[in-house]
């Protein structure tokens, strides 16, 4: 995974954005982990390295990783914003009691798509899904 991370700072470089220290650790942390952190888990993780760095400086740094196309910002409902630096197609499962999120891949749901725009005439640009449930260690915590 550190030649992952090391292939995203060069296209970073590429594009003129300098590469503090702070920016490569974020980005480490996201690619590294690859759970799917929140603003501030992210910035309670790394605090400790950087007790300079502020919340804002994680927001402006994923708001630069999503818009380079290294992150996707996932949204659920009220809650905070979690970043998935997993950027190839999948979807997610969610738990209902504790909000832990698991990435899967599912290819046959591109056939909807296809179906989709066959059916409708609209030029299909993506979708999203997510199923909801209760994880194995919520579940074994009930019993």
């Amino acid at each position: 995974m550190a030649a992952h991370v090391q292939h995203a700072l060069e296209l970073l470089k590429k594009t003129g954005v300098r590469i503090t220290p702070q920016r490569h650790a974020i980005l480490n942390y996201l690619m590294e982990s690859m759970g799917h952190p929140t603003a501030d888990e992210i910035y309670r993780a790394l605090e400790s390295k950087f007790p300079s760095m502020s919340v804002a400086t994680v927001y402006n740094n994923l708001k630069m990783f999503i818009e380079a196309g290294m992150v996707h910002e996932l949204t659920y409902g009220d809650n905070a914003s979690r970043y998935d630096a997993n950027v190839s197609e999948h979807y997610h499962i969610i738990c209902e009691k504790c909000g832990k999120i698991e990435d899967f891949s599912y290819p046959y749901l591109a056939d909807v798509e296809g179906h989709a725009a066959l059916e409708t005439g609209f030029e299909v640009r993506g979708h999203r899904m997510e199923l909801y449930g209760v994880c194995k260690d919520c579940n074994n915590k009930q019993t």
